[in-house]
């Protein structure tokens, strides 16, 4: 049974059920892949336990993803494995041993991190940008060595462009939102964010705790949630399941709005400060497993999220707007009207553990820093 409420201030979903459904794990080489990676360590688990009493759980960690692999946000857990994988099958082919053109589009963090991972690996990058991304994040792709075009249009339009683009033999779509046809690449690149909730397991652990009793997963095409439904759906739980929350901008709901439906559905965006989840289509790979395996949505203002981004950085934990989104989203799932339903749905209690994932550094999304946005 499903739950949907909507007002101006808030759109709910719930899907209680959701925490009976399995499916198979990501791959156990990634981590170890990671581990040997040049700056690699795990990123901070960081309590917050003012965040606790301000919303009535027990325990409120965030992971910190400001620093990951040397870049302001988690993005290149996903793009390193994928190129690792890219390359490996090349080299098991007999194929030659020329630099690929590495292609894909991007809202900011993915294509910076792809540009990255060119470079680490010797490859070349070809990354597609929307018109409106904020000139500071077209440098920061541009200096890490990356051709850069400016499609006139947004995301989806990018995204577009970029598949095709890839006509040469020596050209590869490493795109993170899948669709018919177009599933290995972007599976690889959700493998890798595996990483990111095996820390979080170990961290956990170390604190004598089990697993959260509730994540909040900030979405754009949904590949980080689709990771976050793949690792604890796929796993004997030490405890209760966790629930999981997505968290989209009111101005970008695609997943909502597709979860609402039951079937994945295209939305027209609109502007938003949290400019890596200002996405219109589900990917096609992921779909299904939030449509199964997320216990609820939530979507939120850009005023929200600076205002959590605003709280975080206070805590000692500098969220960019879509990190930020977490907090946001946790705080309209747990407070207001009608908040004791919502808190039902999810299973919590004065005892639970909560877990946000902070995605990305202030630093990595300068259109939120800049007054003039």
């Amino acid at each position: 049974m499903t739950e949907t409420s909507t007002s101006r201030s808030l759109t709910w979903y719930a899907h209680p059920a959701a925490r009976n459904w399995t499916c198979a794990p990501a791959s156990g080489e990634v981590q170890a892949f990671h581990s040997g990676l040049p700056a690699y360590s795990p990123t901070p688990l960081a309590e917050l336990p003012r965040l606790a009493g301000e919303l009535g759980v027990g325990r409120v960690l965030a992971k910190d993803e400001s620093a990951r692999l040397g870049l302001p946000a988690f993005k290149a857990l996903g793009t390193s494995w994928a190129v690792h994988r890219i390359l490996a099958e090349r080299a098991d082919g007999g194929r030659g041993a020329g630099p690929l053109t590495l292609v894909t589009a991007t809202d900011g963090n993915h294509g910076r991190a792809l540009a990255r991972m060119a470079r680490l690996f010797g490859q070349r990058a070809h990354v597609f940008v929307p018109r409106g991304l904020h000139p500071a994040a077209v440098s920061a792709i541009a200096a890490e060595g990356a051709r850069v075009t400016v499609v006139d249009g947004p995301y989806d339009d990018a995204v577009r462009a970029a598949a095709e683009a890839v006509t040469a033999p020596d050209a590869v779509l490493v795109q993170d939102a899948g669709r018919p046809g177009y599933e290995r690449i972007p599976g690889w690149i959700v493998e890798g964010y595996s990483t990111l909730f095996t820390e979080i397991d170990a961290q956990l652990a170390a604190t004598g705790a089990a697993s959260p009793g509730l994540l909040a997963v900030p979405v754009g095409v949904g590949s980080l949630a689709q990771a976050a439904v793949t690792h604890y759906r796929s796993r004997p739980a030490d405890g209760p399941p966790a629930a999981l929350l997505s968290v989209e901008p009111e101005a970008a709901p695609c997943v909502l709005e597709s979860l609402h439906r039951r079937e994945a559905v295209s939305v027209t965006t609109g502007e938003t400060a949290m400019a890596g989840l200002n996405c219109g289509t589900p990917s096609h790979l992921a779909w299904p497993h939030l449509r199964d395996g997320l216990d609820a949505a939530v979507t939120v203002t850009d005023a929200e999220s600076r205002t959590a981004a605003r709280d975080l950085g206070a805590l000692g934990v500098p969220a960019g707007p879509c990190g930020a989104a977490s907090l946001a989203g946790i705080r309209a799932a747990l407070t207001g009207p009608d908040a004791g339903t919502r808190r039902a749905a999810l299973d919590l209690g004065p005892e639970s553990t909560v877990v946000l994932l902070s995605t990305e550094g202030n630093a990595a999304n300068p259109r939120f820093l800049d007054p003039r946005s």
